[in-house]
């Protein structure tokens, strides 16, 4: 999705002489604009996890504001976690949304066994209650979402297996057929499994991080609550 000038914009000289002097009603409307131009780029895949984004006068340009309004803008999603400006470099998309970057920054600021204990109050009972009540389409979803994710390690590619591994978990939490579940787990607990996964793993996929899901997608499929639990809570251990 292209960038696009803000509604009634003249040129971008212009708009940003007439914008970055506007009062104090405008200017935050006009910011608020930006910041979501912005975070669409990154939503929807034109800015990628690792890419770098335009420079400010590119986003200048393309948007037909000022300078000050960019760098709000962009400083705005950079405390969210959601860009990092690198001296000399650039400004780069480390996190494809705000909740992910929010806990990353969480993470960073606590033990890695708090990490573990929270993804287990959601993972090991997600398995124990899909190996109860998955459906055929439940099966079919997992064994799609596992060889997704056996396929992203073969690639190298760290942003593509957390993707993938964040899939696979998501398909066992949809499993468990738990509405209250499956809504924590969107919007605070898959998350929390891509931040802990991408500070695992770091910036290169190793031998030692790899760790095999064949066993618990078998466990849900043979219906056994507590070897899917277990299975889950395997490689979770504090």
């Amino acid at each position: 999705m292209p960038l696009v000038a803000a509604p009634e914009a003249g040129t971008a000289r212009e708009t940003a002489s007439r914008r970055d002097t506007a009062g104090p009603r405008s200017r935050p409307t006009l910011v608020r604009q930006v910041i979501d131009q912005l975070r669409e780029q990154v939503a929807s895949g034109d800015w990628p996890v690792g890419s770098r984004i335009p420079t400010e006068p590119q986003l200048v340009e393309a948007l037909g504001v000022g300078r000050n309004t960019v760098r709000e803008a962009v400083r705005a999603l950079v405390h969210a976690g959601v860009l990092e400006c690198r001296q000399g470099s650039g400004t780069y998309v480390i996190s494809a949304d705000e909740m992910t970057g929010a806990v990353s920054r969480r993470l960073a600021g606590a033990q890695q066994a708090e990490a573990v204990e929270v993804r287990r109050a959601f993972e090991v009972e997600a398995a124990r209650l899909a190996a109860m009540r998955r459906t055929a389409e439940d099966m079919a979803a997992l064994d799609g979402a596992l060889a997704d994710r056996e396929a992203a390690w073969r690639s190298g590619r760290v942003d593509d297996f957390v993707e993938a591994d964040a899939v696979l978990h998501t398909a066992i939490v949809a499993a468990a057929h738990n509405a209250m579940l499956a809504e924590l787990y969107a919007s605070f607990g898959a998350a929390m499994l891509r931040a802990s996964i991408a500070t695992c793993v770091g910036d290169e996929l190793r031998p030692e991080h790899r760790v095999e899901h064949d066993s618990l997608v078998n466990a849900i499929r043979a219906g056994d609550p507590t070897r899917a639990a277990a299975e889950a809570g395997a490689f979770l251990e504090v």
